[in-house]
């Protein structure tokens, strides 16, 4: 048997394994509802169940091609340390996005100041656990969380990973407290740079994204759980023509497979551009495997299984992997 032919790894920029759980509950009108429903399973997690159920979810990574990942992670100090476990045993390259979260949420999300939350990342980091900064969003971190959060992260060389204008609700709040939409608040804020990704970014205006392109900052595309949650449609084409890079993220578990989400992002930029050649086959990989947007510099490839099934009479299995093919063609 001939040598399988390998490609890059695939990495996933954002993930809350937690969420794995609510896979396939139909419940919840809209995101909100749904949010509910995500913080009571958010209030049950413990460091013993994390350590548990996370080897699975990362083990489930790793056989679709994931071989690295940013876990967006909200859920105490403790819970971080038995995420980064769950990843040695599950042989998965993680970032520990541990995020600050000033109000709302749940009480143990939250911070008592940015100060605090600065120790907690220092504690990590002291323990060798490769961490980036992650103001959760514009509604769990003021303003003044905003801006030591950016002065933080660009004098330590670290990852910023923020959620922005997911929701048009969110955009509304933050344009009653601040006069200012999120990515512009992010900017005004010294949050945005070429370190900075902005996950969802789905009801970004125009203006915000001339912001990401004239930072140089990424957006993260989740788009299998944008569909689940009712969050909207990438405006790929518009990103696109600023040149402001993507990434890729599992998000909520809803499905695991990158295959999938570089399939759903290349069809939204189809639909939304009416033509079938917006992304080349070699950039939708790149986007896949944008190990830059977790301060990456290595991370294991994977091997594509060429005489599988899927890909039975094909001449050209790169593009056959995002034209129509699940990750069950790649070995890990």
């Amino acid at each position: 048997m001939s040598e399988l032919p390998r490609i890059h790894g695939f990495v996933n920029a954002h993930c809350h394994a937690f969420q794995r759980a609510l896979r396939g509950r139909v419940g919840g009108g809209d995101f909100w509802a749904w949010r509910e429903t995500m913080l009571e399973l958010a209030a049950a997690q413990t460091p013993e169940r994390v350590r548990r159920e996370y080897v699975e979810v990362y083990r489930e990574l790793r056989a679709t091609g994931y071989t690295a990942v940013g876990e967006f992670h909200y859920l105490g100090l403790e819970v971080g340390r038995a995420a980064a476990e769950a990843a040695v045993e599950a042989g998965i390259e993680l970032v520990l996005l541990h995020v600050a979260y000033a109000r709302g949420g749940i009480e143990r999300f939250r911070q008592g100041s940015v100060g605090a939350y600065l120790r907690e990342l220092e504690e990590l980091r002291a323990e060798g656990i490769r961490v980036g900064v992650a103001p959760h969003s514009v509604r769990a971190c003021p303003r003044d969380w905003l801006e030591e959060l950016g002065r933080y992260a660009a004098e330590h060389h670290l990852p910023l990973h923020v959620h922005a204008d997911e929701q048009p609700r969110e955009i509304e709040e933050c344009l009653a407290e601040h006069d200012l939409r999120p990515i512009e608040l992010l900017d005004a804020c010294g949050c945005l740079g070429p370190r900075t990704t902005v996950v969802h970014a789905t009801h970004a205006d125009g203006h915000e994204l001339d912001l990401l392109a004239a930072a140089g900052a990424r957006v993260c595309a989740c788009p299998t759980t944008e569909a689940n949650l009712a969050d909207g449609f990438l405006p790929v084409e518009r990103l696109l023509h600023r040149g402001v890079g993507l990434c890729i993220g599992s998000d909520s578990n809803v499905r695991i497979d990158p295959l999938e989400e570089l399939r759903e992002l290349d069809g939204i930029a189809r639909r939304q551009s009416g033509r079938r050649d917006v992304f080349s086959v070699a950039a939708l990989f790149e986007i896949g495997s944008a190990g830059g947007a977790l301060g990456l510099e290595s991370w294991r490839d994977v091997a594509v299984d060429v005489d599988h099934p899927q890909l039975a009479g094909i001449e050209d299995w790169q593009s056959a992997l995002v034209a129509g093919c699940s990750a069950d063609v790649l070995v890990t």
